[in-house]
């Protein structure tokens, strides 16, 4: 096949390919930006342009660009079996020894795996699995769900609804009868103020409050949540946040499910945030650091009592309904193994010291006059802009002050995530070195720089 010349490649893409998350108009009027290679922090496009990525593609590359030993498993993989379906008893090695890896790293108490093909449908078979146990186990009414405000919990049309951001939700018809919300555990923005225990007692507050709304817990069977808040903003609820929910479901007669997908394999240090603070959730989901985003996977763990539930609530001759044809693929198998090795021989230890330094960059750009606040854990976090310190309010949305950001950034070489709101959000590879960091900051701080220099924008501030 002869190579396309990139004119053509754009002019393609804005006739006939849809990307996730984007205004239809918007994207056919900006055209696409090709991205062509990859190598640890680094992507260039396909105008050879060097960029330094500071979000890790979705917040999924955690091993960084370019891992060779990943092709090199991937390829043998391939070669020797490139397929087996789950289906029928059948299985493979790699899926196999996978599913006793996480089970030995994650939690105690998640003894059992479900691989998906990534988040949303993780979630989607942990509502799944959650609806079957409450029937198996004889509780038919026990089925409303509970999430958060600024919580993220896939795109498809049953996660988006327990996902709580507007544009995932308006124009599909969500949330769903069964699908309910309480506050986010939003340090900078919460009634309670940084307080750190009365921010947790207000979240156990309203977690009892909603299970009481409901009818109780004879009615809501599960709350979902992320121990950090990606996409609503990279929200960091204070320590023993966490952990005061988990005792809050259990006392409430509620499953907890965390959602990892974000925050997994090193992202906030260890290799769950749940490690962190000791909790171990009725399930857990996970996807993109479990491949590196090298392959598609995802996977949503049970804990032994979810499992023997719903194993005996039907006769041993009769299937489980719930399975998809690409689960516990052999290639995103022995990608997401290699992957934990990497983790393992380096690469958490790595993320661990540079995110010392990312700490101090975030202590520092808190000084700049756009900088309302900084957050972060580990390699994960977010600069939100105010045009007022004081009152911390953020820029008229007319002002489009993230899509200034996303273009000034993008002119830097810098490529981050820039919320709606006036935020740029971080997730860099684990294989960032200290002097990336250093690069990285620097080119935040001309972002900022630049976008202060409009005048519309210093007339706004205060």
């Amino acid at each position: 096949m002869n190579a396309i010349p990139n004119r053509s490649l754009i002019e393609i893409d804005r006739d006939h390919l849809i990307h996730p998350v984007m205004s239809f108009r918007g994207h056919e009027k900006a055209g696409v930006r090709i991205l062509e290679s990859g190598k640890g922090m680094w992507l260039t496009d396909v105008d050879g342009r060097q960029l330094l990525d500071a979000f890790a593609g979705l917040w999924c590359v955690n091993v960084g660009y370019g891992q060779d030993s990943i092709v090199e498993v991937a390829t043998e993989q391939m070669r020797k079996l490139p397929y087996a379906t789950g289906f029928f008893g059948f299985g493979c090695e790699a899926a196999i020894q996978l599913a006793g890896e996480l089970t030995a790293l994650a939690p105690a108490g998640l003894d059992h795996v479900y691989f998906t093909l990534g988040g949303s449908d993780a979630v989607d078979s942990a509502i799944r699995y959650i609806v079957h146990y409450m029937n198996a186990t004889g509780r038919p009414e026990k089925k409303q769900f509970i999430a958060q405000v600024n919580g993220y919990h896939g795109s498809s049309s049953t996660g988006a609804g327990l996902t709580a951001l507007p544009h995932m939700q308006r124009g599909f018809d969500l949330p769903l009868r069964w699908q309910h919300h309480i506050p986010s555990p939003f340090p900078y923005r919460h009634p309670a103020g940084d307080d750190p225990q009365a921010l947790i007692a207000a979240s156990v507050a309203a977690l009892e409050a909603k299970v009481a709304e409901l009818g109780g817990s004879d009615k809501v069977a599960a709350f979902f949540c992320e121990p950090i808040q990606g996409s609503g903003g990279v929200i960091v609820p204070p320590v023993g946040w966490l952990k005061a929910m988990r005792e809050a479901c259990t006392r409430l007669d509620i499953l907890m499910v965390v959602d990892e997908v974000i925050t997994a394999f090193g992202r906030t240090g260890p290799m769950f945030a749940s490690n962190a603070e000791g909790v171990s959730p009725d399930l857990m989901t996970m996807a993109k650091g479990l491949t590196g985003g090298y392959m598609p996977m995802g996977a949503v763990m049970l804990a032994d009592h979810i499992y023997q539930g719903i194993a005996d609530g039907a006769a041993e001759s009769m299937p489980i309904g719930h399975g998809y044809t690409y689960s516990a693929h052999p290639v995103s198998a022995a990608v997401a193994l290699e992957c934990l090795r990497l983790y393992q021989n380096g690469l958490l230890a790595n993320g661990e010291k540079t995110g010392l330094r990312f700490a101090e960059h975030m202590e520092r750009v808190k000084d700049h006059p756009l900088v309302g606040d900084v957050r972060w854990r580990g390699m994960l976090g977010a600069i939100e802009l105010v045009n007022d310190k004081a009152a911390k309010t953020n820029f008229a949305y007319d002002l489009d002050i993230g899509g200034r950001l996303a273009q000034l950034s993008w002119n830097e070489g810098l490529i981050v995530r820039c919320f709606a709101n006036g935020g740029l959000g971080f997730a860099p590879a684990l294989c960032c070195t200290e002097g990336e960091m250093d690069d990285i900051f620097a080119r935040v701080h001309t972002t900022l720089d630049k976008l202060l220099d409009y005048p519309d924008v210093r007339a706004a501030m205060a």
